[in-house]
């Protein structure tokens, strides 16, 4: 394609690529081959780009020189580097649109089945569940269960690409109504019931997005790799590899890096109570070293299968006042509730959501395929 008087080409990131690879051989200045291999990492870190990122070279149609690579890093972010008699690099963002959805359903199989039928992002569905984790359990919903959602998609030049807040959650599971409002104050946006209680525990439920539990705690399991019994003191949460790898709470890193049959494998101290482990990951995010303080959330590795592992699965492990416990039963405190100072304006708020869900349209289940029917 032609450019004025540039020919553009485009190109995906390949694993293990070089950035002057992407350069395609095309010419460029010895002060841009210097400049390029002294660029400080607070400038611009060439450990960030990732296989799969896209990119655009923009050569001179009649010298051939390079004159421009843009670095896509995600639909919002990218880089261009202006080659020339030197090398400048510019930060960029697109224009990011917000706009209010709203969807409702009926469970006939289960959330995800149910939010695939209606076409919704899996980002939602994962941000669903990580709301009311602590207050349903998404193993045993009941056929008929309905929910209503309010909530912002996001998206760059009319293409929807992510999830932005979610204003308020009608869940009726088992014939009981449960609300997730938004709420802050003054320590961040959290979710509550109407009555005020956080929907949320001190730590979160599961380390990465809603997943299939492949292994529980247990006293007697018979090992995959060394083939005897012997106890299973984490959870197996299977996933495919790569899948982000969360920290359940805040708290300082005491362990990182690899360790025998654990694979490469961190441990986060969250207070005198709780330690959580995270085992066999296929890498440690960059940063996540002994010392280091992380936050709720925070990504701290991806899912793998290095140490005793047959398949790509975290092994989470939980250790209550330094004894190992089973991380799906071990009763934890609750995140603070509405200040009592708050309460006048939560009402208000909560009033102000739950109008606002009424008026989403009663769901209706959606009707089985002829391949499906009995």
């Amino acid at each position: 394609m032609l450019v004025n008087e540039f020919c553009s080409e485009d190109g995906v990131v390949r694993k293990n690529q070089q950035f002057q690879d992407m350069l395609g051989g095309h010419p460029i200045s010895a002060r841009a081959i210097r400049t390029l291999n002294t660029i400080p990492r607070k400038e611009f870190d060439f450990r960030s780009i990732r296989s799969g990122d896209r990119y655009t070279l923009f050569t001179h149609l009649m010298t051939d020189s390079v004159q421009a690579l843009v670095l896509v890093h995600d639909p919002i972010r990218y880089t261009i580097f202006h080659f020339g008699d030197s090398l400048s690099i510019e930060r960029c963002a697109n224009k990011v649109d917000t706009l209010l959805r709203t969807a409702s359903g009926v469970i006939t199989k289960s959330l995800s089945h149910a939010m695939d039928e209606m076409g919704i992002s899996p980002t939602l569905t994962n941000r669903f569940v990580d709301i009311f984790a602590w207050v349903v359990d998404f193993t045993y919903l009941q056929k008929g269960d309905r929910f209503k959602i309010l909530y912002e998609e996001l998206s760059v030049e009319n293409k929807p690409f992510g999830i932005g807040k979610i204003h308020g959650i009608y869940f009726n599971h088992n014939r009981q109504d449960d609300y997730a409002i938004p709420f802050d104050q003054g320590d961040g946006e959290d979710y509550f019931d109407v009555s005020g209680k956080s929907l949320r525990k001190a730590l979160l439920k599961y380390p990465i997005e809603f997943t299939r539990i492949s292994s529980r705690y247990s006293l007697s399991r018979f090992h995959p790799v060394l083939k005897v019994n012997r106890p299973h003191f984490g959870t197996d949460l299977s996933a495919a590899t790569g899948t982000p790898i969360r920290s359940v709470g805040d708290g300082t890193v005491v362990e990182s890096g690899y360790k025998g049959g654990n694979g490469n494998y961190v441990r986060i101290r969250h207070n005198d109570t709780y330690t959580t482990g995270y085992l066999h990951m296929s890498r440690i995010a960059n940063g996540v070293r002994a010392g280091v303080r992380v936050r709720q959330g925070e990504v701290i590795g991806y899912v793998g299968q290095t140490g005793w592992a047959t398949g790509p699965h975290l092994c989470y492990r939980f250790w209550k006042n330094g004894v190992q416990v089973d991380a799906l039963r071990v009763e934890l405190p609750p995140a603070q509730p509405v200040k009592e100072g708050r309460l006048a304006q939560f009402k208000i708020r909560s009033d102000s959501v739950i109008q606002a869900l009424a008026k989403i349209p009663e769901p209706v289940a959606q009707q089985p395929s002829q391949g499906e029917q009995n």
